[in-house]
This record gives structure tokens, C-alpha cells and sequence, in this order.
């Protein structure tokens, strides 16, 4: 792929990963062909200040944190016991954002295995 599109990709979706795996999709995206843009321009990641903001406000508790970024085990887990009784909910304060850039990191990681097979 052209290092021109790969950088705008960077530029523009970087701030869903994290900073140390920009290097790593930078090479992914280097060795895929021009063909496979299209797939990767249509990709929707999580933002992780959304993700943020809705465990903040009351999200956290009930679990819908977690629920949007596609973990829906830990999201039951939450949701039943009302956030760990709260305990939970604070510890997700300070992980919610790190866990969106994982799961975005997956979605790509599916896309690149996908893209070569």
C-alpha cells in the first residue's frame, strides 16, 4: 500500500490505538496491497473517550461501557452486580479507555488476517 494513504490512515485514526502499536500497523499496512484500502477505510473503531465519558456519567455501573466496546461478559458481570457494588466502576474509570484500544487493535489484527488469507 502507498506510505502516503498509510500515513493519513495514522494521522487520522491513531488516536484509537495505542501509541506503541502504531509502529506495528504502519508495517501491516505497508505490506497490503492497494486493493485491501477500501476495507480498511470502511473499519468503525470505538473511540475511547466516548468510552470514557459514558463510564463517567453513569454508564460504568450498569455495565454499557463495556457493552459498546463488544466485551458483553464483563458487561453482564457489571450490569448484575451493579459494577462490582461499585468497586468496578472505579477500577474501569482508569481502564475503560486502554480496553477500547485493545478491542479496536483486534478489529484491525481480524482485518490484516483476513486480508491475507
Amino acid at each position: 500500500m502507498d506510505a502516503q494513504k498509510v500515513d493519513m490512515f495514522l494521522m487520522t485514526n491513531g488516536k484509537f490505538f495505542e501509541s506503541h502499536q502504531l509502529g506495528y500497523i504502519r508495517e501491516e499496512l505497508l505490506k497490503l496491497d492497494d486493493s485491501q484500502w477500501s476495507i480498511i477505510q470502511t473499519q468503525q473503531f470505538k473511540d475511547p473517550t466516548t468510552s470514557l465519558i459514558i463510564s463517567l456519567v453513569g454508564g460504568g455501573s450498569l455495565g454499557i461501557d463495556r457493552f459498546i466496546i463488544g466485551d458483553t461478559g464483563m458487561g453482564i458481570g457489571k450490569l448484575l452486580t451493579c459494577g462490582g457494588f461499585g468497586v468496578w466502576t472505579i477500577i474501569d474509570f482508569f481502564l475503560i479507555m486502554g480496553a477500547t484500544r485493545e478491542k479496536n487493535m483486534e478489529k484491525l489484527q481480524q482485518v490484516f488476517f483476513n486480508a491475507s488469507y
